[in-house]
């Protein structure tokens, strides 16, 4: 079996399909602070705005004009075919990569089709709406319902697992990150210290370029079928 593979994707391949990023460069996501919509603290202080926010970017996912575009598929296609193991790990809190083709995901960030209960930790697959007055299937309280999505102030999820997978992996990819936020950010450094090649796909240079061992710009949806064609006929040495 081949050496394995990690790849961290970021707001960028998300972004080519019609997502909105996360946090614009004036600190502000559709309109709201994101300290308002985006940290226990805000949803705390209003809950009702922030299921509200999180439903309309759930009913998002819905609109059938976004769509996973040739970056995801891409790689879906690496994950099949590649003769060794290969691990997403992602940022996006969407259902893109899933709808590529991928299936070994890690949604460091949490996930939007699914709840989370405040009060006894169940997490669930949610289609519709949450609303204040919803009770947990789990433990029966109303109101402790909320998106299962890691806020500002939170632990990522799986940090243990993801660290060994940089730790043992071959090759680390990087797509469509900024390189501002941590841990995701010294992934790169965690990966290459353990020997890995490193590849960083971006639409503009990163905060962190430097770092990789090789820097592609432009279009996630351009650049990714190349390279995973360029690893899967074996291209790409590491």
């Amino acid at each position: 079996m081949k050496g394995s593979i990690v790849i961290l994707t970021g707001a960028g391949i998300s972004a080519e399909s019609g997502i909105e990023t996360f946090r614009a460069a004036d600190g502000l996501w559709a309109n709201h602070r994101v300290d308002e919509v985006a940290t226990p603290e805000g949803f705390a202080a209003n809950p009702v705005l922030v299921q509200n926010f999180y439903n309309q970017r759930r009913g998002q996912l819905r609109d059938e004009a976004i769509q996973a575009h040739a970056a995801h598929y891409a790689l879906g296609k690496l994950e099949r075919e590649y003769q060794g193991v290969v691990t997403v790990v992602t940022q996006n809190i969407d259902n893109l990569h899933e709808a590529g083709g991928s299936r070994r995901i890690i949604h460091m960030h949490g996930e939007l089709l699914k709840s989370l209960c405040s009060s006894c930790g169940r997490r669930e697959p949610l289609e519709g709406d949450l609303t204040v007055d919803m009770s947990c299937p789990a433990c029966g309280r109303t109101g402790t319902l909320r998106p299962d999505v890691v806020w500002f102030g939170e632990m990522p999820y799986r940090m243990d697992e993801i660290m060994e997978l940089l730790e043992e992996c071959a090759l680390f990819i990087s797509i469509g990150t900024s390189g501002h936020v941590y841990p995701a950010a010294g992934f790169v450094e965690t990966a290459a210290a353990h020997g890995a090649r490193t590849i960083e796909i971006n639409l503009e240079p990163s905060r962190i370029r430097s770092r990789f061992d090789e820097h592609r710009q432009g279009k996630a949806g351009e650049l990714v079928p190349v390279l995973v064609e360029e690893i899967l006929q074996g291209h790409i040495r590491f």
